[in-house]
């Protein structure tokens, strides 16, 4: 049986704040967060970075062969395993190599070395969460490039492959100088110009510290 409410205007306000009050502490206690799980995973020297270019005669290729430095990512999982990526890369543009003295000083100076000695890269999220339990996976996801103080997000498709204390992160991804207010590198004065297209590929290597 219900109690009537009272035909006091203030008690009836008083009874409904008082039940919508009753009815939210309901809601909130019968639905609890999620549990996180987080690891550290630094990045192994043996990964690398290889960036392909076409010229007005011929095509050329600068690497940066082993990556030294010891900067991290985090990899959180929730209570279904589904897997997420965050942390900054930071990548010195002094290692790049393009087999190709003059090539290798135009690059760099293409990206105002002297200004910006590194350029990074954020992880920001996966449109697509790998299972943790799977050994090997393709995802999609979010990374912002900044390059000479400028930046641009990507979507980047992955192939990621794990064991129990290694991961290795593989894709490639197409960009543009000048989706960075940047000129394309010049050899011998105009006689060879590089296109504004290149090709980026990457393999990341990373250990277990947690």
């Amino acid at each position: 049986m219900f109690l009537p409410l009272p035909k006091n205007k203030e008690m009836k306000r008083l009874m409904i704040l008082l039940l919508l009050l009753l009815l939210a502490d309901f809601g909130k206690a019968d639905f609890p967060a999620p549990m996180l799980r987080s690891s550290k995973w630094v990045v192994s020297q043996n990964s690398s970075l290889v960036v392909k270019g076409n010229t007005n005669v011929n095509r050329f290729s600068c690497a940066i062969d082993q990556y030294p430095k010891t900067d991290t990512v985090m990899v959180t999982a929730d209570q279904n395993n589904n897997m997420l990526l965050s942390g900054v890369l930071n990548i010195e543009v002094k290692y790049f190599d393009c087999q190709n003295l003059m090539m290798t000083r135009q690059l760099r100076k293409t990206l105002k070395e002297d200004q910006f000695p590194a350029f990074q890269v954020r992880f920001l999220s996966l449109k697509e969460t790998p299972l943790l339990k799977q050994k090997k996976d393709f995802v999609k996801g979010f990374v912002a490039l900044t390059i000479t103080g400028v930046t641009k997000q990507f979507e980047i498709c992955y192939q990621l492959s794990r064991d129990k204390n290694t991961m290795v992160l593989v894709g490639n991804q197409t960009i543009n100088f000048s989706d960075f207010k940047l000129e394309p590198p010049k050899r011998m004065g105009k006689l060879i110009l590089a296109k504004d297209q290149l090709s980026v590929a990457f393999v990341l290597k990373m250990e277990s510290v947690i």
